[in-house]
């Protein structure tokens, strides 16, 4: 390697970053001062709750190329803005991290000292979101105060890639950009071999997008396939787990499928179904989920309808064989 020009590569690379943290903070700018406006208008009483809902028909009809103001998205900013105008000295490090954290962390945490307290190790640690949630979950705030403890040499010394910490999809809709994807490359590539698949099987899988994404409460889910079938006439997920079958798959498919019917299903449709796919180096498993309101009826007439199992786990084992004999 050329190491005359890794001066230049440093200064490139921290002025991206630079920029990245520049539209963050003007992100959660904008999202604070949306919050406050629509918080003091519904307080002074010129505004009903209903206006949320209102705003958000508004913003797609008028400019429907703007992204990231769903209702469920303006109701969060007004709770951000509520959450935290009583707290001045927290407004910077609310800035120095992308909104995503920001969301996991005033829904999750039920104190302004835990949240401080998870704004601050964000900053400091560079967490990318997933390392933010993982925390969160094994109660680090709580071991932290209980053991009366400052964190550790290693987790002081780990050292993130800043730019990934920034990576987040809200500041992509922002800019208009295409939004980037959180799974590996092999991951990525074997979901979009598998839709490619999906749509050769029949005219009647339409697609809808990749990486859907679902917003229940404060929380963002990401659906790796979702499909609509005219011949059944419903919304069909298909997730795809790079490793060995887990019933925790099944249940967070499920969770998927309530969150469809409940937010986007339209009425004159049937519940949504999942497929799950899941590949490891031994086996290839395939797995229906579907709605317990289904009557045995259309139970059968869905797996009549819908890809052969079989058919499945046999292209899974083609789209692995391919990929490990590229690497």
């Amino acid at each position: 390697m050329d190491n005359r020009f890794t001066d230049i590569i440093q200064l490139i690379k921290q002025s991206r970053t630079n920029a990245i943290k520049a539209v963050n903070a003007e992100l959660i700018n904008l999202y604070w001062n949306i919050g406050e406006h629509i918080s003091k208008k519904i307080e002074q009483s010129e505004w009903g709750d209903s206006v949320v809902t209102e705003l958000a028909n508004f913003i797609q009809t008028q400019e429907p190329e703007i992204k990231g103001f769903s209702d469920k998205n303006i109701w969060r900013m007004k709770q951000f803005y509520e959450n935290y105008k009583d707290f001045p000295k927290l407004s910077t490090l609310l800035r120095e991290i992308s909104w995503s954290h920001n969301l996991a962390i005033f829904s999750r945490c039920k104190t302004v000292e835990e949240r401080e307290f998870y704004l601050k190790l964000s900053k400091q640690e560079n967490y990318s979101f997933r390392e933010l949630e993982r925390q969160i979950s094994a109660s680090l705030f709580e071991r932290t105060m209980i053991g009366n403890s400052k964190l550790s040499t290693a987790l002081r010394e780990s050292n993130h890639d800043l730019t990934n910490t920034f990576k987040d999809r809200y500041v992509f809709e922002f800019l208009n950009l295409p939004e980037p994807h959180s799974e590996s490359d092999l991951q990525r590539g074997l979901v979009r071999q598998m839709k490619n698949f999906i749509l050769e099987l029949g005219k009647d899988f339409l697609f809808i997008g990749e990486e859907y994404k679902l917003q229940v409460g404060n929380s963002d889910f990401y659906i790796d396939l979702l499909f609509y079938h005219r011949g059944i006439q419903c919304l069909v997920a298909f997730e795809l787990k790079a490793d060995k079958f887990k019933p925790d798959h099944l249940g967070q498919l499920n969770f998927y499928l309530e969150a469809l019917d409940r937010d986007v299903r339209k009425p004159n449709e049937n519940p949504s179904i999942g497929v799950l796919l899941c590949k490891d180096k031994d086996s290839e498993v395939v797995e229906y989920a579907l709605s317990r309101s289904l009557s045995p009826t259309m139970v059968s007439e869905y797996k009549t309808q819908l890809p052969d199992k079989k058919l499945l786990q046999q292209k899974l084992h083609e789209l692995f064989d391919n990929e490990t004999d590229e690497k």
